[in-house]
């Protein structure tokens, strides 16, 4: 429980342990570079246009009108944020290091061999059963008071989005509109809220490393304080891009196994998170994931007759073992799949 950050009262100066090596720490251009705000409550056509296009471009868009309620997201980002200003003593029971406990409180998670610690603490929530169950809610912190009823009210419409985005990728890719229905989004769902309390050194630290994401899709919530922090490595220019945070939107990314199943037409794109000097930020990042046993491989729509597959097939859970072993960075990653 003493590695909080979220516990201390205030941080004056920045532990060497929190230190990254300049080049480890690349800054984030300025170039105004912004990524697609698409309006979903638009004809479905040209939504299904827009959310293709702005995957194959980027890899992240956003999304407004999506139908997730705003007093859902209201009191999501409310809950997340009152349970991390709860005093240490309140929080204990739900703390714990173990990764293999599914829902837990832990912090400066090491993605890669190195030893740097990462500017944030982070409360992982998992749901396995949709209606959500009494075992899945009762596995949820129960302080502050309300916490599981705003989760379980924010979990189910943007579950729901979720598999709608998936469906339009689907129709404007030629795939039959449940394709990413049944055990390839049919894995436990699995929630992270990432709190970045405010930084003495921003400029020397990260918030969370470079990384590409391991599910299926991604649908974050950038908080509700409106504080930026996300960046996103920009392909075309070799540049890390600032992503500005939208009212009531949702970011949305894509995971490997979305690349792996496109054959690389969708591609999970690098990303990292920055802490503030002065404000503290909480996020809110929903996985979609497929079963342990589902077998991800290219859909056979996707692969041209005469190059092959790009890609082999693998069962999550062989993904998730090389995953852990190579780090999460896009080209070790990769590198373990692409045939």
């Amino acid at each position: 429980m003493e590695n909080l950050l979220s516990s201390a009262a205030s941080h004056q100066t920045l532990p060497d342990s929190f230190v990254f090596p300049a080049d480890q720490r690349p800054p984030a251009s300025t170039a105004a570079v912004d990524l697609p705000v698409i309006d979903l409550s638009l004809p479905r056509d040209e939504v299904r246009r827009a959310v293709l296009d702005a995957g194959k471009d980027l890899g992240f868009f956003q999304v407004v009108n999506h139908g997730v309620p705003q007093d859902a997201m209201r009191g999501m980002d409310e809950a997340c944020e009152a349970f991390f200003r709860l005093p240490a003593e309140a929080k204990a029971a739900f703390f714990s290091e173990d990764p293999a406990r599914p829902n837990r409180l832990f912090s400066s998670t090491v993605y890669g061999a190195g030893g740097e610690r990462y500017w944030r603490d982070c409360l992982r929530l998992v749901c396995g059963a949709f209606p959500v169950d009494d075992a899945t809610r009762n596995a949820w912190p129960n302080k502050p008071h309300g916490i599981r009823e705003a989760v379980e009210r924010f979990l189910v419409p943007t579950r729901a989005l979720g598999m709608d985005l998936l469906r339009l990728l689907c129709e404007g890719m030629g795939l039959r509109g449940d394709y990413f229905a049944g055990d390839l989004s049919g894995g436990a769902m699995v929630v992270n809220v990432n709190h970045y309390p405010p930084c003495p050194d921003p400029a020397r630290t990260l918030g969370l490393p470079p990384h590409c994401d391991r599910n299926l899709i991604t649908l974050l919530r950038q908080g509700g304080a409106g504080v930026p922090g996300l960046q996103v490595a920009h392909a075309a220019g070799g540049d890390w891009i600032h992503v500005e945070p939208v009212p009531g939107a949702f970011v949305v990314n894509f995971g490997h196994q979305l690349e792996i199943a496109t054959n690389g037409l969708l591609k999970s794109v690098e990303h990292r998170a920055v802490p503030d000097a002065a404000r503290p930020r909480t996020s809110v990042a929903t996985f979609i994931l497929p079963t342990e046993d589902c077998l991800v491989r290219p859909a056979q729509e996707l692969v041209d007759a005469e190059e092959g597959p790009r890609y082999r097939a693998v069962t999550f859970r062989e993904f998730m073992e090389v995953y852990k072993a190579v780090g999460a960075r896009r080209e070790s990653v990769e590198k373990a799949f692409r045939i």
